[in-house]
């Protein structure tokens, strides 16, 4: 658990890049309102964790699931953010599949040349005619 308040609050440069990707070029933000940005941002995770934690306990259950924040989403009258975030998610986790298939075929790559590594004179050719 947080010590102090200011521990919940998410990272600066975090929000920053967030809100500097969702504005124009050349537009600047002022420290006063990244603070404020960044301080919103974190009331808003709280926020939902409570929600999605409450429907998690109607269910008798101890561990939040994506579910449960979609459904808190929908409670709270955040309705027009599920969509987005359903996308959002399914492309991390299309991300993340892709990332670990790439894993796995780049150490099964690595193995592979390991043991393929034959000297020339061991090579023995077959006549499959026969």
């Amino acid at each position: 658990m947080a010590e102090r308040l200011e521990d919940l609050n998410l990272p600066n440069t975090v929000v920053t890049r967030i809100a500097k990707e969702a504005l124009p070029d050349g537009i600047s933000i002022a420290k006063e309102a990244r603070a404020v940005l960044a301080k919103s941002a974190s009331v808003f995770v709280l926020y939902m964790t409570s929600a999605a934690n409450g429907i998690a306990m109607k269910n008798y259950r101890k561990t939040l699931g994506a579910n449960d924040v979609f459904q808190a989403l929908e409670e709270t009258e955040f309705d027009s953010f599920i969509e987005p975030l359903k996308e959002a998610f399914e492309g991390f986790k299309k991300y993340q599949k892709d990332r670990k298939e790439a894993m796995i075929k780049k150490k099964i790559n690595k193995e592979g040349k390991k043991g393929t590594e034959v000297e020339e004179n061991e090579i023995m050719e077959v006549d499959v005619d026969k």
